[in-house]
């Protein structure tokens, strides 16, 4: 029996619902607002004719979130088949400067450590980057922002691509999290279980777990590593 592909999140104001897309991509819905997060064609591979069907399927999103300009988290087609008139786009500087005129009016910039408000949503920017010295080019410290958001109470953290660093070691009140493992981009699996039980999520969801051999990370294997410290949810990324 396969994975499901949505969940729910118990909050203060209504349920959250996690709906996941492919990848890193994936939507959250709450008490009628939509955020999409790094909306983006599948990894390599898919013999998809439109890379926007997907997408164009869901809800129109009221926020967009990109993590970095990586191609399997920002797509100039995509955003600009499902970015409303109303949508907001949130964006490190870089993916800001690599859009048309169009989607910069919809985009707010935000860096490591800004706070804002998003349609009612707190929003703040976390540090994205790689440790690990031969990785560090992947995803260099100050160019990718990690997302942590409120929904009713309740703290949804947003990984993108990174590794435990010394900022998100022991993020403290995070109810839900996306993390991911892959390699050679981000984490092993055992690194990234040694980071959930250092933070301690209430709930968690691996992600973005394709490594660049064509191979998935084992999220079973991550899971019994999670053991007691974080509920360990398993949804159909693939």
């Amino acid at each position: 029996m396969s994975a499901p592909t949505d969940d729910t999140i118990v909050t203060a104001k209504g349920a959250l619902e996690v709906h996941a897309v492919h990848h890193a991509s994936f939507m959250l819905s709450w008490n009628g607002l939509h955020v999409l997060v790094d909306p983006a064609p599948v990894v390599e591979g898919s013999k998809a004719a439109d890379p926007t069907a997907e997408y164009r399927a869901l809800p129109k999103p009221d926020v967009i979130l990109i993590t970095h300009i990586h191609f399997d988290h920002f797509n100039i087609p995509i955003l600009e088949a499902v970015a409303g008139p109303d949508t907001e786009i949130v964006s490190p500087q870089n993916v800001y400067d690599a859009m048309p005129d169009d989607l910069k009016a919809k985009t707010r910039v935000m860096k490591n450590g800004d706070k804002s408000v998003i349609d009612t949503i707190p929003v703040a920017a976390m540090p994205m980057y790689n440790t690990t010295p031969d990785r560090v080019k992947f995803h260099p410290k100050g160019l990718g922002d990690g997302y942590i958001l409120t929904f009713g109470g309740r703290r949804v953290y947003i990984a993108g691509d990174t590794e435990e660093t010394p900022e998100l070691a022991h993020l403290s009140h995070i109810d839900v999290a996306f993390v991911p493992m892959n390699l050679p981009y981000t984490e092993t699996v055992e690194a990234a279980a040694k980071w959930v039980r250092d933070f301690r999520p209430k709930v968690v969801y691996p992600y973005h777990y394709h490594n660049a051999d064509g191979t998935l990370s084992d999220v079973n294997a991550f899971k019994k590593e999670v053991g007691g410290a974080s509920d360990v949810r398993l949804l159909q990324w693939y």
